[in-house]
């Protein structure tokens, strides 16, 4: 697999999250392509130092969304998949999560300006 998943421990989502929504970020943008082969649960496990319990997790979340598909005894396969329904999906979540950074940006007396300025500068 070409996608390097990085997972970051302190981050604010758990680390099976970050792995689905890395895997789903490298599928809508064609990096994992349909029907190309995952590593294996174990092997991702240990290429991201996490359990095993955690990858399979991420893999179950991925395929209960359609994203992957589970061959008996060869593994997970990307699937043949709708890029723009998962392209919208994916717009909802960041619009959900920003209306909540905005809420905060507001209670912390940041103008519109100063909040563009500061997503701005952190974009690059």
């Amino acid at each position: 697999m070409g996608v390097k998943i990085i997972i970051q421990p302190q981050g604010t989502m758990a680390i099976y999250e970050q792995i689905v929504n890395q895997l789903k970020n490298a599928i809508v943008s064609h990096e994992l392509k349909a029907g190309e082969a995952l590593p294996s649960i174990r092997a991702l496990a240990g290429e991201l130092q996490v359990s095993v319990i955690t990858t399979k997790r991420a893999y179950e979340e991925l395929e209960k969304e359609g994203l992957i598909r589970s061959v008996a005894g060869k593994g997970f396969y990307v699937c043949e998949y709708n890029t723009d329904y998962l392209r919208e999906k994916q717009l909802m979540i960041l619009e959900e999560r920003l209306s909540e950074v905005i809420i905060g940006a507001k209670s912390a007396g940041l103008s519109c300006e100063e909040f563009l300025e500061m997503a701005e500068a952190m974009y690059r």
